[in-house]
């Protein structure tokens, strides 16, 4: 019985590959190592390691278990959010139909573990990012993580998406954060201003539109600064993890002392008083 069934599963995988000679491929991308944006591992010894990777777990150190638990979950991320992009282009084509699946969300479901509101979620983004092309490829493409740019997306603007879609990539989650509070903040700010000029402006019949471009221009500086000092900070731990790792090559360097010199003259004399035998004496 068990046979039959082995054999049914064969000739299913094989019709199934005749049909769909693209699936071959597909396999074949997805056993690439990744574990970064590029899709380049960020443990390229580890993923090399065959032996391993084969090892069994019971057997592994603490350690070698930790780095290749990160590393596999690094990898799915990776492709999850890829695969994510993907679908705004699945979404409109109704390739999910076309493929048997009764909806978008049971697509993603079943090929990549998605849930529905996370699946929302992307669509949503691509609909709101029609304005701003720069954020819409960071979606589509997978190169940002999808909770990074839902975060953005209610300050990106036509005006400021080139300086959004450079920062999103870099800055931590904290870091894109404080970035979206300080630019909700000077925006809000600048509406209330500008409400309350024109107000006094229609009392007192008097013409503030310098006063309303010299307060705009102070504050699109401040808000410069804000990002320089974001960048900064960036920058600053950036090179203390450069100079964490230069100080353990160097502690190692220091620890490879080099042997101690004996003069000739030295050599002669012990070689005088004790020939070939060693002039330490044994413990008794």
């Amino acid at each position: 019985m068990n046979h039959q069934k082995n054999t049914n599963f064969q000739m299913v995988e094989q019709n199934t590959t005749r049909k769909n000679p693209e699936s071959t491929k597909i396999v074949a991308l997805s056993a690439r190592p990744c574990g970064r944006e590029d899709g380049i591992s960020s443990n390229p010894d580890l993923l090399s390691n065959k032996n391993l990777h084969s090892s069994n777990p019971v057997l592994m150190p603490d350690e070698n278990l930790y780095a290749l638990c990160k590393s596999y979950g690094e990898r799915a991320r990776i492709w999850r959010q890829r695969f994510a992009g993907l679908l705004p282009e699945v979404f409109k084509r109704g390739l999910y139909e076309k493929k048997g699946f009764f909806s978008i969300f049971e697509f993603a479901k079943k090929l990549a573990g998605m849930s529905e509101e996370q699946v929302r979620l992307v669509l949503n983004l691509e609909k709101r990012f029609e304005q701003t092309p720069a954020l819409k490829t960071l979606l589509t493409s997978g190169k940002v993580r999808i909770n990074k740019l839902a975060r953005i997306v209610s300050i990106a603007k036509p005006e400021n998406e080139i300086f959004l879609a450079t920062q999103v990539q870099f800055l931590s989650k904290n870091a894109v954060e404080t970035l979206v509070r300080d630019e909700k903040f000077a925006m809000e700010n600048a509406e209330n201003f500008s409400n309350t000029m024109v107000n006094f402006e229609k009392q007192k019949g008097l013409d503030i539109n310098a006063l309303l471009k010299e307060f705009l221009q102070k504050r699109e500086e401040e808000i410069m600064k804000r990002k320089n000092k974001i960048v900064e900070e960036m920058a600053q731990k950036q090179e203390q993890k450069r100079n964490e790792v230069r100080g353990k090559k160097k502690e190692l360097a220091q620890k490879k002392s080099p042997s101690r010199h004996i003069p000739i003259a030295v050599k002669r004399i012990l070689h005088l008083e004790y020939g070939t035998k060693c002039s330490i004496k044994k413990p008794t």
